[in-house]
């Protein structure tokens, strides 16, 4: 009886325990199919290049954004910031311009950061631009409408991290993080988690209802796993994107509020400082992704960082994002006087100008189909609308270019940067040395000296059959 007894226990806790992920995994934040998910994420699928920008109260100690994380330092003593912050050099229709030249799309903006200061007017908290003594200023209207007459769509990020806020509870990431485990309970005594996803809610809500449409939100980040960290119960965030996606419909969000198992829980995924080797998948099913990457190693303006990648590495970047099927998030961090840095507007005048003749590889372009070999050193974007493939030289080939496997698939060559034809030749040869071209093979014959671009890409024009 007594065995008996404890099937039946284990066969209950067992069903219960079915029941939970059932029902967890049906949880739904709306309907659309996926159709209509494609529809809303075009514009986003096609741009595929766009500018992060990482500001706030950091860009004093100029040290890295998570400064106050780092070092360990108390509300109090970072209070300063708040008390000197003076961007009176911050000009967001200049920063608009350097986006749009450098050929970018969209654009992301640090509303809040960890930190907790806010750039934006809110009635929640005092700890604001528009409250600083030398600045008051609601720093986002002024940089949406920026951003938004330069033809640019614009999105927020928001931190759901607030080391600022007194109900905020401190966990192994807050700067007040305890070494010894047993004092989080003390810490965290007079703290409310339930009161401050009200605040985040609240502050959601202004940002979604007081600038108009907003393309994109950035929510950041969720650390479930271990021991006092943060996810998805902590922030609330099934009811949070249901707010959101009840105020802006048609916005597009990112995959860090721990909800990747839950239908319209998120829209893309994000691979952070980090080059994939393959289009992303999630279930076997490939899904839209973009990574987001910085000029040096931080996100806020770091004065004495010295490991800046080149034009020619962020051109690559790009390039092979998009030749993955996915796209570029480029990251800015604005001095604390509100201007770019000398190194960060080197780099973005060398991108539009290979964007300014390029752009077509990129714009509305994707992985290429199966069929089309990558030649050697170099990278191939296909745009599926005008059935043209791109053949980015990573390393300029001498006088010939072997396409294999290309024979009776293409209709035309040419540069793209200035569209001059490129013939079809021969193998290569010589009175010592000949090669036979195979039946399948193309041969592409190109000039001596490289063209004066930073990355020649090679447009080819397909045959309606080639597939």
């Amino acid at each position: 009886m007594q065995w008996n007894m404890m099937k039946k226990t284990v066969l209950f806790l067992g069903l219960l325990l079915f029941l939970c992920q059932t029902g967890k995994s049906q949880v739904k934040i709306w309907d659309e199919t996926e159709e209509q998910k494609q529809e809303r994420m075009a514009w986003w699928t096609h741009d595929r290049f766009g500018m992060f920008i990482h500001w706030g109260l950091y860009a004093m100690p100029a040290r890295h954004e998570w400064v106050m994380r780092y070092e360990k330092i108390p509300v109090e003593e970072y209070h300063k910031y708040f008390e000197l912050f003076e961007p009176d050099l911050y000009d967001p229709h200049e920063w608009a311009k350097m986006a749009k030249a450098a050929g970018m799309k969209y654009a992301v903006i640090t509303t809040k950061h960890h930190e907790g200061f806010c750039l934006f007017k809110t009635d929640y908290t005092d700890y604001q631009a528009l409250n600083a003594p030398l600045c008051r200023k609601d720093l986002i209207k002024e940089w949406v409408d920026a951003f938004r007459a330069e033809g640019l769509k614009v999105g927020f990020y928001y931190s759901l991290l607030d080391w600022h806020h007194p109900d905020f509870e401190i966990d192994r990431l807050h700067p007040q993080a305890p070494k010894d485990k047993k004092d989080y309970g003390k810490l965290n005594k007079d703290r409310d988690m339930g009161r401050y996803r009200e605040y985040v809610k609240n502050q959601l809500t202004e940002l979604l209802t007081q600038y108009g449409k907003i393309d994109l939100l950035w929510l950041d980040y969720s650390y479930p796993g271990g021991e006092h960290g943060k996810g998805r119960q902590d922030w609330d965030s099934e009811g949070l994107l249901k707010l959101v996606r009840k105020l802006q419909p048609g916005i597009i969000v990112n995959d860090r509020a721990d909800l990747l198992d839950v239908p319209g829980g998120w829209d893309f995924t994000t691979p952070e400082q980090y080059k994939v080797s393959k289009w992303p998948e999630r279930d076997g099913k490939r899904i839209p992704w973009e990574t987001c990457q910085t000029f040096s190693g931080s996100w806020g303006y770091y004065r004495d960082e010295a490991n800046w990648k080149s034009t020619r590495q962020l051109l690559v970047l790009l390039i092979e994002s998009v030749a993955k099927g996915g796209n570029l998030l480029l990251n800015v961090g604005p001095t604390a006087r509100g201007t770019f840095d000398a190194r960060v507007q080197d780099r973005l005048e060398g991108i539009g100008k290979w964007m300014a003749v390029n752009s077509p590889s990129i714009y509305g372009c994707t992985e290429a189909p199966e069929g089309f070999k990558a030649p050697e050193n170099t990278l191939l974007t296909y745009n599926p609308e005008t059935k043209r493939l791109y053949i980015h030289l990573l390393d300029y080939p001498v006088e010939r270019l072997l396409l294999e496997g290309y024979a009776g698939k293409v209709k035309y060559a040419q540069f793209l940067h200035d569209r001059s034809e490129l013939k079809f030749g021969e193998a290569p040869f010589s009175i010592t040395y000949q090669e036979e071209l195979k039946e399948e093979d193309l041969s592409l014959e190109l000039p001596v000296i490289k063209p004066d671009v930073e990355i020649p890409v090679i447009e080819l024009i397909l045959d309606e059959d080639a597939f």
